[in-house]
């Protein structure tokens, strides 16, 4: 084995555990979201345990890490972002493509979301999370209690998903927004504007 890869394999345990850490996430949390057992994780970040591909994919997925950045392998030369858009037809709400920006499970999320027409009449719901979004083209109907806005690109909503809401288009084409959504009430810095310029 040479040197190289020697530290590659000897750095992965560390690398696992600051991952986790930063995460916030526990070894207990991590085995019941992977699988795999406490012992097992442990060992395989204290570098006991050899790290395989059936020990290092659970992690993966459970991060939403692609696996070399999980291992910290070396760049490869290709510097693009491998990003999977999500369609979404939701029995309330119009339908919409998502792309996922980010990948921290338990924190702060920020998507790209293509709005389509769809839902008439908007139905207004609530959960629990703080939500921000700001336009990027067409035209987005937001719906937040008892008022109604119309945001054009550039605009920027932020509210609290706890009050009623809905958005989508304002009429029959989509709009495009970058959306971030904090499920334990996080929220971005900066207060909420309308023309965030």
């Amino acid at each position: 084995m040479d040197r190289e890869l020697a530290e590659l394999l000897d750095g992965i345990g560390p690398r696992l555990r600051r991952i986790r850490q930063d995460r916030g996430l526990t070894l207990a949390d991590l085995a019941t979201a992977t699988g795999l057992s406490i012992s097992t994780l442990s060992r395989l970040e204290a570098g006991i345990r050899r790290p395989t591909l059936d020990l290092l994919i659970p992690l993966a997925r459970t991060h939403r890490m692609a696996l070399d950045h999980l291992i910290g392998a070396p760049p490869t030369g290709d510097p693009r972002a491998h990003l999977t858009p999500h369609r979404t037809e939701p029995r309330t709400g119009n339908p919409s493509v998502v792309v996922p920006l980010t990948s921290y499970p338990g924190r702060l999320q920020v998507f790209k979301q293509i709005l389509g027409p769809g839902q008439t009449p908007p139905e207004l719901v609530t959960h629990p999370g703080h939500a921000w979004f700001h336009v990027l083209s067409g035209t987005v109907r937001l719906l937040l209690g008892p008022g109604e806005s119309l945001l054009e690109p550039g605009d920027t909503a932020d509210f609290d998903t706890s009050v009623p809401h809905w958005f989508g288009p304002a009429g029959d084409r989509p709009a495009e927004i970058l959306h971030l959504y904090g499920p334990h009430g996080d929220r971005p810095d900066g207060s909420a504007r309308r023309g965030g310029r």
